[in-house]
């Protein structure tokens, strides 16, 4: 059994014990495992604004856990960054400076490896599978797996299929990339396939890319429709490409410790609303995307399918590599794509 897989069953089946959490976390106590939580707030840490639709989804996840615990547990949603960066939340969870976080799991890939097979593309071959696996008992497994680094995953968030998007170059083929500069995550995943397509990966905040692509200083950015209309990044772009080269999930984070504390009662209500607000926020995020979409066709922006097979043909020798480098990362990979 690969590591991860162990520290996911000693999860499950409660027996970390008195295990101390990572990054100074403190040992808890005998009598305060599964004591429960009484007259606690819990703040929660996201990076987006009170208008997008995960706000909403997270209201409703706060509301279910106040009524439903009668009153024990309140949630405090802190957005827009106000606690910090997906790194800063990352680093503040198991030391206790934040008990919730929504990050992307491609900000986790520093944290716990095991995350980066989200990000390989092309992993996730439609939007079904990639629902299917999300919600699969193999992912359960995964998201357990980070007790031992402070903090366990509640639910994911859908964030869309990744696409390129260019000034004035359809992407149809991967040789359309070459030599254009094109905005990524800051990700060795994402460089490493810009580097297969052998186009030029650039890193910045997201907030700069519009005027990188006006000045040309980019030629081009991946990410969901939703850019091209809540950044205005369509009225500088006006070619949307669906290649579709990775759905990368947005992840639900608790810290360890708070779940330890929890009764068994608390511990399902908790999952559950966690489990309703991901419902919750895949009807709101397919309604934003059909807007996004409209409203971009408004801004002149023309959206191409092009044939995926190039691209998917392109980045075999990332899964050549994560074959023969990283076996746990690989083990992933190979339960994703075995996924019916």
């Amino acid at each position: 059994m690969k590591k991860w897989k162990r520290a996911c069953v000693m999860a499950a089946a409660g027996v970390f014990g008195l295990m101390m959490a990572a990054c100074g976390s403190k040992e808890l106590d005998e009598s305060e495992i599964g004591a429960g939580l009484s007259g606690v707030t819990l703040r929660l840490s996201h990076g987006l604004s009170k208008e997008h639709p995960i706000q909403a989804a997270l209201e409703q996840f706060a509301q279910e856990i106040h009524e439903n615990t009668d009153g024990e547990i309140t949630v405090r949603i802190y957005p827009n960054a106000t606690l910090g960066s997906e790194k800063d939340n990352l680093e503040q969870l198991p030391i206790g400076a934040l008990d919730i976080a929504k990050v992307s799991a491609s900000a986790l890939e520093s944290f716990s490896p095991v995350y980066q097979a989200f990000s390989v593309p092309y992993i996730f071959n439609s939007e079904e599978h990639f629902y299917g696996f999300m919600d699969s008992e193999e992912a359960e497994e995964l998201y357990m797996s980070t007790a031992d680094k402070g903090y366990i995953a509640l639910t994911w968030f859908d964030s869309g299929a990744r696409s390129f998007y260019t000034v004035d170059t359809p992407v149809n083929t991967p040789a359309d990339l070459k030599g254009l500069k094109i905005r990524t995550m800051d990700s060795p995943m994402a460089f490493e396939m810009m580097e297969c397509f052998g186009g030029s990966a650039t890193t910045m905040s997201i907030s700069d890319v519009f005027t990188g692509m006006q000045s040309g200083v980019i030629d081009g950015a991946e990410n969901n429709e939703t850019a091209l209309t809540n950044g205005g990044h369509g009225e500088v772009a006006k070619c949307y490409s669906y290649d579709t080269h990775t759905r990368i999930p947005d992840i639900l984070l608790l810290r360890y410790v708070t779940w330890q504390k929890m009764s068994d009662e608390q511990k399902q209500i908790v999952k559950t609303a966690a489990d309703n607000a991901k419902e919750t926020y895949k009807e709101k995020w397919q309604e934003a995307i059909r807007q996004a979409v409209e409203d971009a066709k408004q801004m002149g922006v023309e959206f191409n399918e092009p044939d995926l097979a190039p691209f998917q043909e392109a980045v075999k020798p990332i899964y050549d590599r994560l074959a023969e480098e990283s076996p746990e990362i690989w083990e992933i990979c190979e339960q994703i794509q075995n996924f019916k």
